[in-house]
């Protein structure tokens, strides 16, 4: 099978064919470009899409990624990364194999393609040419065999004609015999020209045309082969890139999988426990019995009139806060009274100035009212070491030792603080190390450098390892006061909790919010509408149990009776002396307490203070 002896006259017809086999490849080459610029889109969107959905740093969606479910997503978006990138691969090598390979192929196959059919329009122009001579070469002849007809014709009859001079017939004989000479001539020029012209033809369809018929049919069929190569490269790019992409999918599944249900719930716990323990029994209130209104241990309110002692932080109480009551209905409990005190009596009582009068009377606020609002207000827990303290911290500006933190959250806390500094330490030690291997060099080789050059540095180095140590004792100090407060953990615990803490490396929120610039430190209703305390949940016991109580500071004698009616506040009766643990702030209130389970803030004018000289000296205020 042949093109050059089976299409020996389909010259035109084969020049369109490979061309349209030209067009053919140079689409494909087309289609395969549109594929890789669709893979590039597609990684591209997928790359978009993982990154959409990556956490931002320091923000609080790192927090959300300490559960399993949220890790496992995270491993979701980086796998369709990667998943991404191999995409990009299969377009790289679409493009470096298909595309180029074959569009420099294309132009070869033109130049070849060109080239033979430049040859093969040689090839006809040249039989066409020695046609044209064969059929001038017929003619000649033909009308050298006419001439020589009538010449000899003219002679004859000149030869008959007995009017004709002898002379005229002999000049027709010669004529005649020229004719023939001429036509002898033609016919042997057309017999050697014929010769030839069927030697050339003879050569030209048998020789010259399929060879240059196979030629191009070789040409042909090596597009075809070349097309067929590409698309098995097609195939084989897609099939190289499947075991990364199934690995891909194994990891997804393998994340799934790693999803543990019990463990994220046990994160909330650890996120959002407060410690406390619910609020108990409100007691019921008389009122139509002349007593002093009384209220239960857990509504934080003073009950002296039944004896019962008032829970306060640092005391042996075990009575815990309930973490859903606003936040300045809460802040009152522990410190002194949002509202003025009240103004002091005209004169002095019987004891202490003769005709004293009353202590002023205050509303009682209804306990329907106080249960509503525990009911309607936002669930929000404090930190109630800087509560009893009464601490105007700013936010986000706690204090050194996390104090402002429960327990088990400053334990986290002291410890990332602890394991950053020893950190710091080692980039410290590493970069010391390095100088000092390099000040040998320089004092083995004093044409590398001056070995003094690096003492200023290795100096500095030197402190600020030895203040980083510092402040590892400090922080690994209170890390011990607070590990030895916390109750006993078991080791799956401790290691739950390094687990976690490794997993997380932004720290947990500080729980100390703005306060009002008020002597007492005490909390403002705006402040407490604008922000919300996050305490991470923890094991958080008795941490207030340990705590020793405020110091006494002095003495002091009531001059009026005061009911303490309000939250936060203590009953004196008139002449009473009692123990002062805190000054008047400015704010016109004393904390004063009456034995180790009473203490409350009552009007300073309503009092004489006696100040420990020890301490600050004696003030009286009258």
């Amino acid at each position: 099978m042949s093109w050059g002896t089976e299409l020996w006259d389909q010259f035109d017809n084969l020049e369109k064919h490979t061309q349209w086999g030209i067009d053919v490849l140079e689409k494909y080459i087309k289609f395969v470009k549109e594929r890789t610029e669709i893979e590039l889109s597609y990684a591209k969107q997928l790359r978009n899409l993982s990154k959409k959905y990556q956490p931002k740093k320091n923000s609080k969606e790192e927090e959300e990624y300490r559960y399993t479910s949220t890790r496992a997503f995270l491993a979701t978006l980086n796998e369709m990364n990667d998943y991404a990138g191999q995409h990009e691969v299969i377009s790289e090598n679409m493009t470096s194999l298909i595309t180029g390979e074959l569009t420099r192929y294309v132009q070869e196959l033109k130049q070849e393609r060109k080239s033979h059919f430049h040859d093969g329009r040689k090839a006809q122009q040249h039989i066409e040419t020695c046609w044209k001579q064969l059929e001038a070469s017929k003619r000649r002849f033909e009308r050298d065999c006419k001439e020589a007809d009538r010449a000899q014709q003219y002679f004859e009859k000149m030869d008959a004609d007995i009017n004709v001079t002898k002379a005229d017939v002999e000049k027709a004989r010669q004529q005649a015999q020229l004719r023939h000479q001429m036509a002898e001539d033609s016919k042997a020029e057309y017999s050697s020209t014929l010769q030839k012209f069927n030697s050339e033809q003879h050569d030209h369809y048998y020789t010259h045309i399929p060879n240059i018929f196979q030629k191009i049919q070789e040409m042909e069929e090596r597009r075809i082969v070349r097309i067929g190569e590409s698309m098995k490269t097609f195939a084989e790019v897609d099939r190289q890139v499947i075991p990364i992409i199934g690995k891909c999918l194994d990891e997804i599944t393998k994340a799934a999988e790693s999803i543990d249900h019990k463990n994220d719930s046990q994160l909330v716990i650890e996120a959002f426990k407060s410690g406390f323990e619910p609020p108990g029994d409100i007691d019921f209130e008389d009122f139509t019995q002349p007593m002093k209104r009384t209220v239960s241990e857990s509504s934080l309110s003073n009950s002296r009139g039944d004896g019962k002692s008032e829970p306060k932080f640092g005391g042996k109480s075990k009575g815990k806060l309930w973490p859903f009551i606003k936040k300045n209905k809460l802040m009152s409990l522990l410190t002194s009274p949002h509202q003025p005190p009240p103004p002091p009596p005209a004169s002095a009582s019987p004891s202490a100035v003769p005709n004293g009068p009353q202590s002023p009377k205050q509303q009682k606020e209804p306990l329907s009212h106080r249960f509503n609002e525990f009911m309607t207000s936002k669930p929000k827990i404090h930190c109630f070491r800087s509560l009893k303290r009464g601490l105007s911290l700013k936010l986000g500006a706690g204090p050194e030792d996390f104090s402002n933190l429960p327990p088990e959250q400053r334990r986290k806390k002291l410890q990332q603080k602890v394991d950053e500094l020893n950190k710091d330490i080692q980039k410290e030690m590493d970069q010391r190390d390095a100088l000092t291997k390099m000040k040998d060099v320089y004092i083995k080789n004093p044409q590398m450098g001056d070995p003094a050059s690096v003492d200023h540095r290795l100096a500095e180095l030197g402190q600020n390892i030895e203040k980083l140590r510092i402040e590892v004792q400090k922080f690994e100090g209170w890390l011990a006061e607070v590990e030895g407060r916390l109750p006993m953990r078991t080791e799956q615990a401790r290691r739950q909790s390094g687990l976690y803490e490794a997993q997380n490396s932004s720290a947990v929120n500080s729980c100390a919010q703005d306060r009002e610039s008020s002597p007492d430190g005490s909390y403002t209703e705006e402040q407490s509408q604008e922000t919300e305390m996050k305490v991470p949940a923890t094991d958080f016991d008795d941490e207030f149990d340990d705590e020793e109580p405020l110091p006494t500071i002095g003495t002091c004698k009531a001059l009026y009776t005061f009911e303490g009616q309000n939250e936060g506040t203590i009953s004196v009766a008139e002449g009473e002396m009692l123990y002062v643990i805190e000054e008047d702030k400015g704010d016109g209130w004393t904390r004063i307490r009456r034995n180790e389970d009473e203490e409350g803030y009552v009007p300073t004018s309503y009092v004489e203070v006696y100040l420990d000289k020890n301490a600050k000296g004696a003030m009286t205020y009258i």
